[in-house]
């Protein structure tokens, strides 16, 4: 047993909230634990310079932890007057991995611009905002579907990210905070619905790890992401149905 209570490979509670703002084109607010984010997706006609003229989207990602997520007050980036490594790479991370399941090409010239932002950090922070960014997507690809109508529909695949480590040479599936740092190992894993990873993202913290650990950690892993995409799945309903159909209805 864990200090809350759960099992080896159990996750924790997850709620999702869609259409959580009123602006945004797709926006969920997402709680996995006490870990708690909003994820806001806008649309915008256009898309990078390097990308102008190619007839394709790009899909990008802003992350930010807000000052009181964490026990201690975290100041804000605008305040130091820059990005800190750690926010550069989670935001990088999410924009990577959810342009994986996306026909940019089919998307068009428009830029789908993720907002993630954190509102209580306990562990998971990263994994938390693909899922509920992954929602926030559909949402938003699904706005713009019904009005242009897409000859193909630009979303492939179901994609979602879960924790996993080892504690006290123990493995488990979505660590919290007080898990994720004092973890020998720390681990992030991106899938997709059809069982394909597209990050995974693994650290010795205290020592090396063996073969036979990782191959565990995935296996923990990839049933975690499973039982995520089936949450997806229940949260979305019938605005799941185009998703890797290419259906123009």
């Amino acid at each position: 047993m864990r200090f809350d209570g759960r099992k080896f490979d159990q996750m924790r509670p997850v709620n999702v909230i869609r259409n959580y703002t009123k602006y945004a084109e797709g926006s969920v607010y997402i709680e996995v634990g006490d870990t708690r984010v909003i994820c806001n997706v806008s649309i915008e006609d256009k898309v990078p310079i390097f990308l102008r003229g190619k007839g394709e989207g790009w899909i990008t990602c802003e992350y930010n932890m807000l000052p009181r997520a964490t026990q201690i007050r975290k100041i804000r980036d605008i305040t130091r007057g820059k990005i800190d490594g750690r926010t550069m790479e989670i935001q990088r991370l999410i924009g990577r991995v959810l342009r994986s399941v996306v026909d940019l090409k089919a998307l068009g010239e428009k830029t789908l611009w993720i907002d993630c932002d954190v509102i209580q950090a306990d562990g998971g922070t990263r994994t938390t905002a693909i899922t509920g960014a992954f929602i926030a997507i559909v949402d938003a690809v699904n706005k713009l579907h019904r009005k242009k109508n897409f000859k193909v529909y630009p979303i492939r695949k179901y994609l979602s990210a879960i924790s996993v480590g080892i504690v006290n040479n123990e493995k488990l599936l979505d660590l919290c905070y007080a898990e994720d740092s004092n973890a020998q190992v720390d681990m992030n894993i991106a899938m997709t619905d059809d069982g394909e990873f597209v990050e995974i993202q693994g650290t010795g913290e205290e020592k090396p790890f063996s073969r036979k650990d990782l191959n565990q950690l995935m296996d923990l892993g990839e049933n975690g992401i499973k039982k995520m995409i089936e949450i997806e799945k229940r949260s979305l309903k019938m605005d799941a149905l185009w998703i890797g159909t290419g259906d123009k209805k």
